[in-house]
């Protein structure tokens, strides 16, 4: 789940002290019966390959070469398959639609057995920008849900001039070291169960032995009302075998925690990043009713975007993995925000 661990729920106490209460434009809408409009899309194009940073990226692509250009980001423990029924409802509006697997998964791959397995937020970030660079995008619509999320908020922040506007699953999902060192009360704490599972020799050889029913069981605890089937599981689980998820997965808990060290490249910017800069970017943000991951009330994070801002709430049972339980709703907000 979320990059932010701790830091997402200790946002909610830390933004009480720095006065976050407005509240943002704000609408409810129902996900609409499935399949969504994405035509019940199963499978994407042949995947790509590029090398982009310390990375060669595997990405699905779709839409006109020519399009406007949207970056989908993906999290944890998931993959592109989240975007599969809204990529089509993209690319048939027009735009260019990048699906990356971030590192760690899929088909991407570490360039050099030396490059360290390191995911801290602005590595993850970095290599995202790194794709564009790949890719000649100069500016595209960055949206995302958990790791995704909290990497396209790091774009908007840091590099806001690559992004046309914004959408983000759970808000405001930047954090830091020190921020993560703020205890919460025990029922929070307690949602946060694998993080220090992941914090010991034991949790990282569990998951190593036991991928993928860690996987399934988090997707069942983040989206408790969402029925997907053993198929959906299936068309995703070979990205969690790529040989450096297991690594990629642990550091970045870890290192959250403090418990692991970053690279020292990314430490000018995790030094702007910990001071929680604000948003400027055009930006809607998304929660679902039933989202059963730790997630902070819209509240809390409004005044983190000084820009267009609005927050969309899909009822209906949408957990945590919003793109791919409520596709029509999520690919909806992609287009509308890229019109503010």
């Amino acid at each position: 789940m979320s990059t932010a661990a701790l830091g997402t729920a200790a946002l909610g106490v830390a933004a009480a002290g720095f006065g976050v209460t407005a509240a943002p434009a704000w609408s409810a809408e129902t996900a609409p019966p499935r399949p969504a409009a994405g035509g019940g899309a199963t499978t994407f194009k042949p995947l790509k390959q590029v090398n982009a940073g310390p990375l060669n990226v595997g990405y699905a692509e779709d839409g006109p070469a020519d399009g406007p250009p949207v970056l989908l980001l993906h999290g944890w423990p998931y993959d592109i398959h989240s975007y599969v029924e809204v990529a089509p409802i993209l690319a048939a509006a027009g735009y260019r639609v990048i699906i990356p697997y971030l590192r760690g998964y899929g088909t991407t791959r570490f360039l050099s057995d030396d490059t360290r397995r390191n995911s801290q937020q602005a590595a993850i970030a970095a290599d995202a920008i790194a794709l564009m660079d790949a890719l000649k995008i100069d500016k595209a619509v960055v949206a995302g849900y958990d790791w995704g999320a909290r990497t396209a908020n790091i774009m908007a922040a840091l590099w806001p001039e690559r992004c046309k506007a914004m959408v983000s699953v759970s808000g405001y999902l930047i954090g830091s070291q020190e921020l993560n060192r703020m205890p919460l009360p025990p029922k929070a704490e307690l949602q946060w169960w694998y993080q220090y599972y992941f914090a010991t020799d034991r949790g990282r050889d569990g998951y190593a032995k036991y991928t993928r029913d860690f996987v399934r069981l988090i997707w069942e605890l983040a989206s408790p009302k969402w029925a997907f089937d053993d198929a959906t599981f299936a068309r995703s689980a070979p990205a969690f075998d790529n040989p450096d998820h297991v690594a990629i997965s642990i550091h970045n808990y870890r290192w959250r925690l403090g418990l692991a060290e970053g690279e020292p490249q990314y430490d000018a910017l995790e030094k702007t990043l910990a001071t929680l800069p604000t948003i400027a970017v055009p930006t809607i943000t998304m929660e679902g009713d039933a989202n059963g991951a730790p997630h902070p009330d819209p509240a809390v994070y409004a005044k983190k975007f000084t820009g267009r801002y609005e927050h969309r709430l899909i009822t209906g049972g949408i957990g945590h993995n919003l793109p791919q339980e409520a596709p029509q709703a999520f690919a909806q907000a992609v287009l509308d925000v890229a019109k503010f």
